[in-house]
């Protein structure tokens, strides 16, 4: 009998039955869930994103990493070297033909020379001055430009998250002429910039010629050589930073690209064939500068001017 009462009471309570309710202990599943937080607090919002890049590179002090030197360059010829030597073209030696024709020129370019105290002076035989300069018709005066000391692309950002600002960075695709990367240099510095990129390859570097254009700012604005313009960009976009692309055929004008107020690398191409394909496609936003005139492109140092000025005026 006893077997038969507990089979019973088994299929008994594997019967459905009626459902117990919560006597109002379940209240709180029933209340909503607050104001909505804000888009920087959002998991998957690009301004999380870039928050929590912020957050990680303040938790970490950023370790400086070069970016290679460049090759020593000798600047040839008493005017070459004359302004050089003025416009603060860093030097390690001035090279003097013996027996030369002391001119103003040959004057004034020792004089500049013996102004800094770090240009050595070393007087030489023609012979010798044709052999340094592959035969060049250098005048009697040739000057030795040491290599120069590149960043690396991390740096820029980090020193810009150091200081506690929103990194704004000028990459230049394909800009092979030293004079316009002197005048982005310019440019970058004038509206408070963070750097230059430039890749290792087929990319005008800091020469002589970039020095004298820059009017002194590349002392004091660094440029960094990427092994990899694109995987660079890449960084830089998963460090929460924007990566903004100058097109002339760009999908948003570039007044109208709200992003600019935030943390951005803005990418320009060369003034005949602009982006490549594959940094194009690593672009966050593609943007045009809007030209009623008419003409069909900028040079880079004015294209990277208005674009920064935009940012810090956003910024500001």
């Amino acid at each position: 009998m006893a077997g038969n009462s507990q089979r019973r009471n088994r299929r008994t309570s594997n019967k459905k039955g009626a459902t117990v309710g919560s006597g109002g202990k379940r209240r709180r599943s029933l209340e909503g869930k607050g104001p909505t937080p804000p888009a920087s607090a959002r998991k998957g919002h690009v301004k999380n994103r870039i928050a929590n890049a912020k957050a990680k590179q303040a938790q970490r002090r950023p370790v400086a990493r070069r970016g290679g030197k460049g090759s020593s360059e000798m600047v040839v010829g008493r005017n070459p070297v004359f302004e050089a030597l003025r416009d603060g073209v860093p030097a390690t030696t001035l090279y003097v033909q013996q027996f030369i024709d002391n001119d103003e020129r040959v004057r004034e370019a020792l004089h500049l020379a013996g102004q800094r105290g770090t240009v050595n002076l070393m007087e030489a035989p023609r012979a010798e001055l044709d052999r340094m300069t592959n035969g060049l018709h250098h005048q009697g005066l040739v000057l030795q430009v040491p290599p120069y000391e590149y960043a690396h692309p991390e740096d820029l950002a980090a020193a810009a998250i150091d200081d506690g600002e929103d990194p704004l960075i000028v990459a230049l695709d394909g800009v092979t002429d030293p004079r316009n990367l002197g005048a982005v240099v310019r440019s970058v510095a004038a509206f408070g910039g963070h750097g230059v990129v430039v890749p290792e390859r087929r990319a005008a570097g800091m020469t002589a010629g970039a020095w004298k254009t820059s009017a002194g700012t590349a002392a004091r604005t660094p440029v960094a050589r990427a092994t990899n313009l694109t995987r660079a960009l890449e960084a830089y976009r998963k460090a929460g930073i924007t990566v903004v692309g100058l097109a002339a055929d760009g999908e948003v004008e570039v007044g109208e690209l709200e992003a600019l107020d935030g943390p951005v690398v803005i990418v320009v191409g060369s003034e005949g064939k602009g982006l490549s394909r594959l940094v194009g496609e690593t672009c966050d936003f593609r943007v045009r500068i809007p030209m009623p005139g008419g003409a069909e492109s900028l040079n880079a140092g004015v294209a990277a001017g208005v674009v920064l000025y935009e940012a810090v005026r956003r910024r500001g």
